[in-house]
């Protein structure tokens, strides 16, 4: 039996242990757990237990997403909020950009086990038109340009892969269409941090969401100093802050959670 292929440094999966309500991270599409590490490490250091999986065929090498599917995504994460649950008295769930579509499908799926959801430049959809061409070049090449590591602040890497896989994408999209499919059966309170400048995802994924969704509480809040990969960009800081009260205020069981 072939070895499973090993896992970058950095792109481990984490769990942070904390109080009585949870935060499920999800990191985005070609990504890892390291684009969310420091938010994670800001929140358990507030009190708040923090788990974030490392989705199927990520980490390791671009072939792996390949052959993996938004099934295996969502299960992966499901799973996580399984086992987050059994120890948290209420669990909020965030994710960057793809990570933020696979929170929107739990909302949708166990509106019951999610207390409220956190989303940074969640993707629903693309305005871009070579994406329509995806479904064809998925049958003709494996792989296509990178989409990561959009950062405005120097120095700062996105561990990611630095190749697009095609299939993995053409799973993307079809994540996509079920969750705008559903989307009027998010009930959860909702925060959306939107970059205002981002070369991944459009403001057009928010503004479909924000039109769409159930959430009679729902927050967005722009982000002027950072592009897509907010988590890791000038703006994290605020954004950790923020995302911090924002659960205080919205979660009963987190009022007593302390910086």
């Amino acid at each position: 039996m072939p070895q499973a292929t090993p896992v970058m440094a950095g792109a481990e999966p984490f769990d942070l242990p904390g109080g009585g309500v949870g935060v499920l991270l999800c990191h985005g599409f070609t990504s890892t757990p390291q684009s969310m590490r420091a938010w994670g490490e800001h929140l358990a250091g507030a009190g708040f237990s923090v788990v974030c999986p490392l989705l199927p065929g990520h980490g390791t090498r671009w072939q792996d997403a390949n052959t993996r599917t938004e099934d295996d995504w969502y299960g992966a994460l499901s799973a996580a909020l399984d086992e987050l649950l059994t120890r948290c008295d209420a669990v909020v769930v965030a994710g960057l950009s793809m990570g933020g579509t696979l929170a929107l499908r739990l909302a949708e799926r166990r509106p019951d086990d999610v207390a409220a959801l956190v989303l940074v430049n969640p993707s629903l959809l693309t305005e871009r038109r070579d994406a329509r061409l995806l479904p064809v070049l998925a049958r003709v090449t494996p792989v296509w340009a990178a989409i990561a590591g959009d950062i405005k602040k120097p120095g700062v890497t996105e561990l990611a892969y630095p190749r697009l896989p095609t299939r993995a994408a053409v799973a993307l999209r079809r994540l996509w269409t079920a969750v705008r499919a559903d989307l009027g059966s998010v009930r959860a309170p909702l925060l959306v941090f939107r970059s205002v400048t981002d070369h991944v995802v459009e403001a057009s994924s928010t503004r479909l969401l924000l039109e769409r969704a159930a959430s009679t509480d729902t927050t967005e809040v722009l982000l002027h100093d950072s592009f897509h990969v907010a988590t890791l960009d000038n703006d994290a800081p605020l954004l950790f802050a923020q995302s911090v009260q924002w659960i205080r205020d919205r979660v009963p069981a987190a009022r007593g959670t302390t910086a």
